[in-house]
């Protein structure tokens, strides 16, 4: 997993997309982890609604970050979603654990899972992350989406690096 919150909690604003806060922290050090990560991703997974921002969003963008996002596979999962267009992109309506899980068993590299509040729901429940990347904002938003809701299964992490950032803000890696 992979998400930025603010100190308070919150992965995005009272509205969908609402992640002004995300400016606050962006800066080289999280443009050198984005790097990171993309390039070791084997798949980049998204619900529908992160989905549907994120294509928005990438395909048109330019650079290094854009191009990465635009060629590495992606699965979204949805029940509602009928086409999903963006290049490299399979749709999957059944199952996300059990397709997840099948991936893992099968090896690889890395899945990251960007956003997603309520597939990563789903994926907490089910013992699904390995680790959980959090970027913290240095700002008490007040109101908004939290990253991890009232009713998620407990469990223990183990905290595997911190680092400052120069915005002020922090990156937090756990591993199960």
């Amino acid at each position: 997993m992979w998400n930025v919150m603010t100190l308070d909690g919150y992965f995005e604003g009272s509205k969908n997309w609402d992640l002004s806060f995300h400016e606050l922290v962006w800066g080289p050090e999280l443009e050198k982890l984005s790097l990171e990560q993309l390039n070791s991703a084997d798949y980049l997974v998204f619900g529908r609604v992160t989905y549907e921002g994120m294509a928005a969003y990438w395909q048109t963008e330019k650079g290094e970050i854009a191009d990465l996002m635009n060629k590495i596979p992606k699965l979204v999962f949805s029940r509602t979603l009928k086409t999903a267009d963006w290049n490299n992109t399979t749709l999957i309506k059944e199952d996300a654990s059990a397709e997840i899980k099948k991936l893992k068993e099968a090896g690889g590299g890395d899945m990251y899972v960007f956003g997603s509040s309520i597939l990563s729901e789903t994926f907490i429940n089910d013992g699904l992350f390995d680790e959980y990347r959090i970027g913290i904002a240095p700002v008490i938003l007040g109101s908004g989406r939290p990253l991890f809701r009232q009713g998620i299964s407990s469990r223990n992490l183990n905290l595997v690096s911190t680092q400052q950032l120069s915005t002020g803000g922090l990156v937090a890696i756990y591993s199960k």
